[in-house]
């Protein structure tokens, strides 16, 4: 069960990236900079998700 959250924190990182790229690239920021920002989004939002799901996890054993 764990794993499936593990895989939902992915998928909702992965979609926070490409949100935040998007609104950088709209901005008017360059490419590589939007793409920056969408890994910064990515690496953030999986970090904080996986430490909740751990958290969540253990709160329940």
């Amino acid at each position: 069960m764990f794993i499936l959250v593990v895989l939902a924190s992915g998928l909702m990182a992965a979609l926070v990236a490409a949100l935040a790229g998007l609104l950088a690239w709209l901005d008017g920021v360059s490419l590589p900079e939007a793409l920056r920002r969408a890994g910064t989004a990515f690496a953030a939002t999986l970090t904080v998700l996986t430490a909740l799901a751990a958290l969540a996890a253990g709160l329940r054993h």
